[in-house]
């Protein structure tokens, strides 16, 4: 019953990759077809060889990825780790004078 809480499960599933490279955008986008939810800790690797477009093109790839599932325990202190995490997305600024 403990090595539950530190075991991992792994799968392979298909899975599309957009990619856009212009001056409106510049983006990749993974998107697992068979529907599977992503939870914290989880993490996700593509096959295949490194993916290079043209400026000013956008494609689309299939691709087959790998999604190693996190542990109970990983996923405990990954959403613990994200929650002091939050405060670096806070922008804090110091004005000289009184705010209108």
């Amino acid at each position: 019953m403990a090595l539950a809480f530190f075991s991992t499960e792994s799968f392979e599933t298909p899975c599309t990759i957009t990619v856009e490279q212009s001056s409106e955008h510049f983006h990749a986008h993974v998107e697992l077809t068979d529907e599977v939810a992503i939870e914290p800790g989880d993490k996700v690797r593509v096959h295949g060889a490194p993916i290079s477009i043209p400026f000013g093109t956008r494609e689309v790839f299939e691709r087959r990825a790998t999604v190693t599932r996190a542990s109970p325990l990983a996923r405990s202190l990954t959403r613990i780790a994200a929650y002091f995490d939050l405060s670096e997305l806070y922008e804090v600024s110091f004005n000289a004078g009184r705010i209108k």
